[in-house]
């Protein structure tokens, strides 16, 4: 199987811009192919369920360059474990959470757990979806003011999930659209210059979102179903 799964990874690599970073979803995927894929040259991981994650973590301890990421609905009650296991936090969805995971980062620089502060990318919805976390592009723009005073996290970028059922030229269009915001907040300067990155796209629809603007895709099934 494994021999099917790395030649799939390869033919996905050799459509993937240099500038692109393949973040390889490993939720529910066995430890012995995540070692597989760091081989092939992956340090890029995924994680949804904070404990799946933290096991995980213990087990590949030794392989130290991995980037860890979280990508699911984080409860504010988790946030400090995952302020001290994870370098990226993709999916900060609300002014609530961005405001405790600055708090746990700042007692977590303090106590010397954490080397540095995680990056994040706060969560957009630029199409209605009830299904989905994050904010309206309406609210994230008055909480911005509130986003800025944050003084421990790194914020980098956006973060978006599409809802189910989009034709492709549709997908393609809220891909934009996600870029657009995100340029006009780097017009504005309201973060550091590194701002600069859009975490968009997923097994389904990434070659949209790398056609947008996309700088981190995240991909599950397509590199590891049987």
């Amino acid at each position: 199987m494994n021999d099917s799964v790395i030649e799939r990874l390869k033919k996905i690599q050799a459509n993937i811009p240099a500038n692109v970073r393949l973040v390889a979803v490993s939720k529910k995927v066995s430890i012995d192919l995540i070692q597989c894929f760091y081989q092939q040259g992956i340090r890029d991981f995924a994680e949804n369920k904070l404990q799946e994650a933290l096991d995980k973590q213990i087990q590949l301890k030794d392989l130290t360059d991995i980037c860890w990421h979280f990508i699911g609905h984080l409860q504010t009650n988790k946030a400090k474990k995952v302020v001290e296991s994870f370098a990226w936090i993709h999916s900060v969805d609300s002014l609530k959470l961005a405001q405790r995971l600055d708090f746990h980062t700042k007692n977590a620089l303090a106590e010397g757990k954490i080397r540095q502060s995680p990056q994040v990318c706060l969560q957009v919805k630029v199409l209605v979806d009830d299904n989905k976390y994050g904010w309206s592009v309406e609210q994230l723009w008055q909480d911005l003011s509130e986003l800025q005073k944050l003084n421990y996290l790194q914020i980098r970028g956006l973060m978006a999930i599409l809802p189910l059922g989009l034709s492709s030229q549709e997908t393609l269009m809220a891909f934009k659209k996600v870029t657009e915001v995100a340029h006009s907040i780097q017009n504005k300067q309201v973060f550091s210059p590194d701002f600069n990155q859009l975490s968009m796209g997923m097994s389904g629809d990434y070659p949209s979102a790398i056609q947008a603007g996309a700088t981190m895709i995240r991909l599950g099934s397509i590199l590891f179903a049987d």
